[in-house]
């Protein structure tokens, strides 16, 4: 089976603030998970565009709601994260921890940037983790984009306020490179 990818806050909206989900919808088609506190995230209402295009995509089955059960083990332990996590660890966002939790539990892959509050527990649990600017270089080998439009891409998704933790994406191609 192939892994879904359960997107947080950060990385979902990088793509959605620039109007560029379709490359989410081209590179993972039927693997793109919202975890609903995600969801709720991008449903508040001085960024209604967001909401809109994350429906479009739940509406049109390019993407799926997820939740977690109340009363699970996956709940308990997203209840840990984001309210008293274990000693050396930092309590993180519900975005962050429902993404974590959703992708240990069906062993996908965790769409975030957010790597300074995130790392210690993609290693702790032993979780596939992309960002950003990965999604970018894969959609750029596979043709879908090329290094110009990332790097438009790129710039667009700064001036909407994202952080890619580099200034273009050819700076980032060279990062992962190294």
């Amino acid at each position: 089976m192939i892994d879904s990818l359960f997107f947080d806050s950060d990385c979902i909206s990088a793509f959605l603030w620039v109007n560029e989900q379709n490359l989410l919808t081209l590179l993972y088609p039927g693997r793109v998970v919202i975890p609903k506190p995600v969801y709720d995230e991008l449903s508040y209402p001085t960024t209604p565009h967001l909401k809109q295009r994350i429906d479009c995509l739940i509406n049109n089955k390019q993407a799926s709601l997820a939740t977690i059960n109340v009363g699970s083990d996956a709940y308990a332990l997203y209840q840990k994260l984001t309210t008293s996590p274990d000693e050396g660890h930092k309590i993180i966002g519900p975005g962050e921890a429902a993404s974590i939790v959703l992708a240990k539990t069906n062993n996908g892959i965790v769409a975030s940037n957010n790597l300074k509050d995130i790392s210690s527990y993609i290693s702790e649990f032993e979780l596939k983790h992309i960002t950003t600017g990965d999604i970018l270089i894969e959609a750029l080998e596979k043709g879908f984009i090329t290094e110009d439009d990332g790097n438009i891409i790129w710039a667009s998704m700064l001036a909407k306020r994202r952080k890619l933790g580099v200034l273009s994406f050819p700076e980032y191609i060279n990062l992962k490179k190294k």
